[in-house]
Formats: structure tokens, sequence, C-alpha cells
């Protein structure tokens, strides 16, 4: 049985984190074979996992490419950009 894909908005770094973890767990990979494929050490993945507000935009495409994510970026439904909360 295979669950359904979902996306999910996300707002904040906090948010992003979670996902991830989730993502690696979900997957069952160990952070150090998340590591590995992204290039990072395992110590760096857990540091990542919990200040995602650090993650350069290279290692995240990595990252979602390494745990089966796909990244998309699109306009918020009714939102303009004076509703963007700040990270």
């Amino acid at each position: 049985m295979s669950a359904t894909p979902t996306s999910r908005p996300l707002v904040t770094a906090s948010q992003l984190g979670q996902l991830l973890v989730a993502s690696r767990k979900r997957r069952k990979l160990t952070q150090a074979e998340v590591a590995q494929r992204v290039g990072l050490s395992q110590n760096r993945i857990s540091y990542l996992e919990r200040n995602p507000d650090e993650l350069s935009f290279r290692q995240l495409l990595s990252w979602c490419s390494a745990i089966g994510l796909e990244l998309r970026l699109g306009e918020r439904d009714g939102g303009t950009p004076d509703n963007v909360p700040e990270w």
C-alpha cells in the first residue's frame, strides 16, 4: 500500500526542518545515509535539521533529491507580498 503524495506550504524555516526530518524518517534513512548522499557529515545534517535557516539553496536541492522530495515554488492562494511572514 502506497501513501498518497502530499504537499504542504512552508512559511517558516522551522517547518522546513520538521519536513526534512519527517521525510528522512518516513524513508527509513539515517542522518549518515543522507549525509553521504548530500556530501556532508552526519554532524552537519544533524545541525541543519535543527537549524534549517542555515541551509544553502544548493544543499536544500541536493537534500530534497536525496530523500525523494520535490521543491516547488508558487504564488499563495489569495496571498500578497505584504502578507509574507519573516523567517
